[in-house]
């Protein structure tokens, strides 16, 4: 079952340039599907369209053009419907300081027609899950960052949702907190089958939390598919060879060149590297020939690529520049 399924969804926006009113499309005409259990990571630069992306799926901005269906509900034919159906939890969070966080949590909950006897056992089992045991009194001024950013995921739980987004979750936590939060994240799959889209600007945390990511980049989807397939596709393995003598190192970049190498080889006095994809399966012929020219070497190192590597080679920017 498809708990997203988006085709040709625009978003434009009106803004002026002087005196002159100019049309700005900020999501433009993207297909985007989501399928039942899956955690994908949707991930943009700054200004890329994925914040507006999300705000048209949660129902939150209507679209200038195309249609979507989240959780089996038109965005805007059965927006009600989605909303009741979804779980939002937002980057600046929607906890009060004030409340206590059981009161606020059982109000959350009452507001989707839940009774009140019903909620509170939601909510206390959530609390537990998500080790939030003995702060049922507490206020959330009175948190740690780690306690309030997992309320907000109880709060946006409490009605069982089918599919849960989360925008940006750990921005602000220290690494202990971070980790523990992922732990959570993952287990509301496994405990509650929830279908999760998340957003973030740690690329190491979509690489880890994601069964898939999708990338969007001025207004478009540039790729989506599993990390695996994306580093292997997009950036391959940097294979470096450090040579013994530096007048070996043409004849070095001529061997890389035939064990697969793409784009340029770069050389470096006796420093020769290249991309390689899947070095791993090139590296004994690679070596076999180097041997047989007579090149020694000192080292020769194979990097793994990283998400930054491919999110610099599909959009040419660091994740976070605008």
């Amino acid at each position: 079952m498809e708990m997203i399924r988006a085709r040709g969804l625009e978003q434009t926006f009106q803004t002026r340039r002087g005196k002159e009113k100019v049309d700005v499309k900020a999501v433009d005409g993207i297909d985007f599907d989501v399928a039942e259990g899956e955690i994908v990571g949707f991930l943009g630069p700054n200004g890329a369209g994925k914040t507006t992306t999300l705000r048209m799926l949660t129902t939150l901005l209507r679209p200038t053009a195309g249609e979507a269906k989240v959780a089996g509900y038109d965005v805007i034919k059965q927006s009600r419907e989605v909303r009741q159906n979804i779980g939002y939890v937002s980057q600046v969070g929607s906890t009060g300081n004030e409340v206590r966080a059981g009161e606020e949590i059982v109000d959350h909950g009452m507001l989707y027609g839940l009774g009140k006897k019903e909620v509170t056992s939601r909510a206390k089992e959530l609390f537990e899950q998500l080790d939030l045991g003995g702060m049922w009194e507490r206020k959330p001024s009175k948190m740690s960052g780690g306690q309030r950013r997992r309320l907000d995921i109880a709060m946006g739980l409490v009605h069982q949702p089918k599919l849960v987004f989360l925008d940006e979750p750990t921005t602000g936590l220290d690494p202990q907190a971070r980790a523990n939060l992922w732990q959570h994240i993952r287990e509301l799959r496994e405990r509650h089958g929830a279908t999760i889209v998340i957003t973030t600007h740690y690329l190491d945390e979509a690489d880890a939390l994601s069964d898939r990511l999708v990338v969007i980049d001025h207004g478009k989807i540039v790729a989506s598919d599993t990390q695996k397939n994306l580093k292997e596709q997009v950036a391959g393995d940097l294979v470096v060879l450090e040579l013994a003598r530096p007048g070996d190192a043409a004849q070095a970049a001529q061997a890389l060149e035939r064990a697969g190498a793409e784009g340029e080889v770069e050389v470096a006095d006796a420093r020769v590297s290249a991309r390689v994809p899947s070095a791993g399966a090139a590296l004994p012929g690679l070596v076999s020939t180097l041997d047989a020219a007579g090149i020694a070497l000192e080292s020769l190192d194979v990097t793994h690529p990283t998400l930054d590597d491919v999110f610099l080679e599909l959009t040419g920017r660091s994740l976070r520049e605008s």
